[in-house]
């Protein structure tokens, strides 16, 4: 390949762009604009910090996030039973810390409804000081968990799952609005309404400063101006007047805390994980770039070890909040993520009076637009549902089903999985065909004295149970031939179902011979044959 063909520089690591300023590429695609960028470039935070325009929806992006962050981490402490400045120091921490840690640039994470409904309980039975133990020993065990390799089961995540997962995502997001549009003056549905307006139409004018942005400002500053009596930020709880600091749980360093503790922590590393895995891989669709999960797990990890050690809840990967960051706003560098927590800080500390005069509906028009542009309308068109496969919608109805009716992605994600193993098996355990051929065999004298039975498909445990009824024991004559060259045995059930058509055969005194073995098949064969329960 030629040193200046493009493709080069594509395929270019983070590092390679780092240390090579002048690469002739790199100043060529600088002097392009944003359509002269690959997605890999785009995240490159060197290539950022010199492109003004990048730069600037960076930082106004995380700007938008910080704010919309301030509610909702107000809302999942009381979810916890805490008081809102551990749910706003979470959500800085989090995001700052993965902003270094994580493998999934511009991702976000924070204080979430999902871990605070896992951690609710230990709050109420044994304190707050026994919830920062719990956070912390959550994120050793999501350390271990990345150690071991747990991300990479991402890749056994079904296409169909992932659509439910986006779906049943949009429609939690819109629905944890709704307490906002309920038992409110009718103004509020106007500023909504106001807010969507020009989430939806200021693009039309430019694309220079975020729309969701721009909507916040407004109608910020028309509430202000009138003095409508609307529900603000404020209303959601007492912003904290001073930084976090570094603390030590005071919990008793023993195994009966440990005993306490492990179960909630354990639930929330799962919980937590998951969600933040499930995020990494539509943020990766949605910026089409890879990212690393083995590192996403082990930043998650680490993020909620340093939170718990400056006293608060902990979380994980905020799915709204990163698709206002990645798809409202188009940023997809770290320093969204890193402006975002030190936005919050700022904003929740030195500007807590003036954020508590933000609207709530201005931020409700925000998220509902998030939740309209994250729900894959495409999935449901009838032209699509009529050429899905019905496994496949079904699968995804599921997934939605079981994520709204439990208000939790973890459950919904593993019925949705659940789901799909079971309808694959049955799907593929009709994929083997059995031709059956009465004729000679090699010997002269067989004379229509021999079957062949031609097995035709991959045999494992779903497939090979039906094995045993293809056959006509009865009716077969001396000579049976079992033809596996098309086939190949994959488990120990498939030599068993053989073991059992050759033992019924043998019962009517009857010969079988298995020919066309592939090596592989044939050493398992030769390992297990007669040493397992005919059928098990």
């Amino acid at each position: 390949m030629s040193p200046k063909h493009p493709l080069r520089f594509v395929r270019s690591s983070t590092k390679e762009m780092l240390d090579t300023p002048h690469h002739p590429e790199v100043a060529q695609n600088l002097a392009l604009g944003d359509g002269g960028a690959t997605p890999e470039q785009r995240q490159s935070v060197w290539l950022t910090l010199r492109r003004p325009g990048w730069l600037k929806t960076e930082v106004l992006s995380g700007l938008v996030v910080g704010l919309a962050l301030i509610p909702e981490a107000i809302a999942f402490s009381l979810i916890a039973g805490v008081d809102p400045a551990v749910g706003l120091f979470a959500a800085a921490i989090m995001a700052i810390s993965i902003s270094f840690l994580g493998g999934r640039p511009a991702m976000i994470s924070a204080a979430t409804a999902a871990t605070a409904l896992v951690i609710a309980p230990v709050v109420a039975s044994h304190g707050v000081e026994y919830l920062f133990a719990t956070v912390i020993l959550a994120g050793v065990l999501q350390v271990a968990m990345g150690l071991l390799g747990i991300a990479k089961l991402m890749r056994f995540i079904p296409r169909s799952v992932m659509t439910g997962f986006v779906n049943a995502l949009a429609i939690l997001m819109f629905m944890s609005q709704l307490p906002d549009l309920m038992d409110v003056p009718w103004l509020v549905y106007v500023l909504v309404a106001l807010g969507l307006a020009l989430i939806f139409l200021f693009p039309l004018l430019t694309k220079a400063v975020p729309a969701s942005l721009v909507s916040i400002v407004v109608v910020t500053g028309l509430v202000i101006a009138t003095q409508m009596a609307v529900p603000s930020v404020g209303d959601k709880g007492e912003l904290p007047q001073a930084l976090p600091v570094l603390v030590l749980p005071q919990v008793p360093f023993t195994l009966e805390t440990l005993q306490v503790i492990a179960p909630y922590a354990f639930a929330m590393a799962v919980v937590g994980l998951m969600e933040s895995l499930m995020t990494a891989k539509l943020v990766d669709d949605v910026t089409d770039t890879g990212s690393s999960k083995t590192r996403e797990s082990l930043g998650q990890g680490g993020a909620n070890i340093i939170s718990g050690f400056f006293g608060t809840m902990g979380g994980c990967a905020m799915i709204g909040q990163t698709m206002i960051n990645t798809k409202a706003n188009g940023a997809r560098t770290r320093l969204s993520t890193l402006t975002a927590g030190v936005m919050l800080l700022v904003l929740s500390v030195l500007l807590g009076e003036l954020v508590g005069m933000v609207p709530m509906a201005a931020l409700v028009a925000v998220m509902v637009y998030v939740s309209w542009a994250t729900f894959d309308w495409h999935s449901i068109r009838p032209s699509t549902l009529r050429a899905m496969p019905l496994s496949e919608t079904l699968v995804m109805l599921i997934t939605v089903a079981g994520t709204v009716a439990t208000g939790n992605l973890a459950v919904g994600v593993g019925l949705g999985v659940l789901a799909a193993m079971v309808l694959f098996a049955r799907r593929v355990a009709h994929f083997v065909t059995v031709r059956r051929t009465v004729g000679p065999g090699d010997n002269a004298h067989d004379d229509g004295g021999t079957v062949t039975y031609t097995v035709d498909g991959e045999l494992f445990w779903a497939s090979s149970n039906d094995l045993y009824t293809q056959f006509d024991y009865l009716a077969d004559p001396d000579r049976v031939v079992i033809d596996l060259s098309d086939s190949h045995l994959w488990d120990v059930s498939t030599v068993a179902s053989l073991d059992a058509i050759t033992e019924k055969y043998e019962r009517y005194g009857k010969t079988v011979e298995v020919v066309g073995l592939n090596d592989a098949s044939a050493a398992m064969r030769q390992r297990l044959r007669g040493k397992i329960a005919p059928g098990g």
